[in-house]
């Protein structure tokens, strides 16, 4: 069946085997996420091409996202590894501690982010950990910060640390990410996922930063945005106009602004994305449980079904595939839990269209396809297409009619795979107008996508070959050009 929501899977110890990673695509994977939060160039370097050699043994193109680290805000490292804090237990975070090797005790620890004692107040909030752990801030003394726990737990080596509220000043883009941008660029990453970003000039750095990387190479990456910080939410249309889609990073920003408050957050990205044309990807502890267990919760099935029926484009796995045990049941089970999600989709598409303004010919195409496919019932939507941006278009309303978009590119073959209900195949495109359209209409009979006598709707420009060009829409009954 078609599935139109994608899978992003996160790859690491326990996916980096090429026949699993084989197995894991046949499953379902659609994009690949790199994290580069661990192992050093040459990993990424490597685990890029055992993808696309994955992929390619899979008869598929697969998307790989290069997802960037931000700025350290975490703790050093302790004697032994680990110290445990009891509700009440003073404790410092002192920046200066490690300088000369210091390990961290029970007493004090030391901070990679060396500018806190500049962004803290007394009677902050700083939670540790993934929130696990509260600390209040009770006086600042030059480079060191005097707390007390108030919720106390496990602290081990290089935890996170955010402040409740946000307000923390690093940089979204660290000296490291702006060299592991060259090398995502070095192997044509199609996606590049920025952590932590504030504000549109995060974003707008990030992408010229990418574009002089991969300019060399003629290629220019698609800029996701991850919203893990309470600063982004008030400057979020800002941050979705800089960007091409944006990450609901569930995690950090549950940390930041609260865990009750996040279902509605996701919602309101999910739907402020697709309001702008843009890509939304929902992620952070979906399938948590299948780490060490074969099947997941039921309540991580609703959150992954939920997600499916907020409008996301793709749900991500994390840890889930980079270190669990059940990678490749990870993903069945994520495949069929979309699947079945879609099936109780209500369909909206008129409503989508009240009130809007078509300014431009290829978006009014674009639109004009879904209304015509939506009601002659038609077998598919085709898009032949120079940069996918007429699929992209078209997927940001909900139909019940799978969308192909047929390009040249294999660039622009990889970007769609996050487009959700789009299905991209290469197609050369040689020829006038009549003999593509031949070419399409084959393709998709030796797909088995659809046979004599069903109807589609094409979408092309003309003259064909143009970015930007669509200006052509045709209702076509399969067979009409034998």
């Amino acid at each position: 069946m078609f599935r139109g929501t994608k899978i992003v899977a996160t790859i690491g110890p326990a996916s980096t085997d090429f026949d699993i990673l084989v197995r894991m695509i046949e499953a379902g994977v659609d994009v690949v996420r790199l994290n580069f939060s661990h192992g050093k160039a040459q990993d990424h370097i490597d685990r890029a091409n055992l993808v696309r050699r994955a992929a390619a043994q899979c008869g598929r193109e697969v998307a790989i996202m290069a997802d960037m680290q931000g700025p350290k805000i975490r703790v050093g490292k302790f004697e032994q590894g680990k110290i445990v804090l009891e509700n009440g237990d003073k404790f410092i975070l002192d920046a200066k501690w490690g300088e000369n090797g210091e390990l961290g005790n029970q007493e004090r620890v030391g901070l990679d982010y060396k500018a806190l004692p500049r962004d803290v107040r007394p009677g902050d909030k700083l939670l540790l950990n993934d929130g696990l752990i509260v600390l209040v801030v009770e006086r600042i003394l030059g480079h060191e910060i005097f707390t007390v726990v108030k919720v106390g737990g496990e602290l081990s080596n290089n935890k996170g640390i955010n402040r409740q509220g946000g307000g923390l000043t690093a940089p979204a883009l660290t000296a490291k990410d702006m060299e592991d941008i060259k090398t995502a660029m070095s192997f044509q990453a199609d996606y590049l996922a920025i952590s932590f970003p504030k504000s549109a000039t995060d974003m707008e750095m990030a992408r010229q930063l990418a574009n002089i990387a991969g300019e060399p190479f003629h290629h220019k990456p698609m800029m996701i945005a991850k919203i893990e910080r309470a600063e982004a939410i008030p400057v979020l249309q800002e941050i979705l106009d800089a960007s091409d889609g944006i990450m609901v990073a569930r995690g950090d920003l549950a940390v930041e602004v609260g865990n009750a408050a996040v279902p509605a957050l996701q919602k309101r990205m999910i739907r402020m994305a697709r309001e702008s044309n843009k890509l939304a990807i929902t992620a952070t502890q979906m399938m948590e449980s299948m780490i060490v267990n074969a099947v997941p919760t039921r309540a991580e099935v609703s959150d992954v079904a939920n997600a499916v029926l907020d409008g996301t484009d793709a749900v991500m796995t994390s840890a889930e595939t980079a270190s669990g045990r059940y990678p490749i049941e990870t993903v069945e089970m994520m495949a069929a839990i979309c699947l079945e999600a879609e099936q109780s989709e209500y369909n909206k598409l008129d409503a989508d269209f009240l009130n809007v303004t078509f300014t431009r010919i290829d978006q009014s195409i674009a639109y004009g396809a879904l209304f015509t496919a939506h009601h002659l019932r038609v077998k598919a939507i085709v898009a032949l297409t120079e940069s996918g941006s007429t699929a992209l278009w078209m997927s940001r309303h909900s139909i019940d009619t799978p969308i192909y978009a047929l390009t040249p590119s294999t660039t622009t073959h990889r970007k769609a795979s996050l487009y959700r209900n789009v299905r991209a195949y290469n197609l050369l495109q040689e020829g006038d107008s009549s003999a593509v359209l031949r070419q399409a209409e084959d393709l998709m009979v030796a797909k088995g996508i659809v046979k004599k006598g069903d109807m589609i709707v094409v979408t092309w420009g003309e003259p064909m070959g143009q970015v930007g060009g669509t200006n052509a829409l045709k209702i076509v009954r399969v067979g009409e050009f034998s």
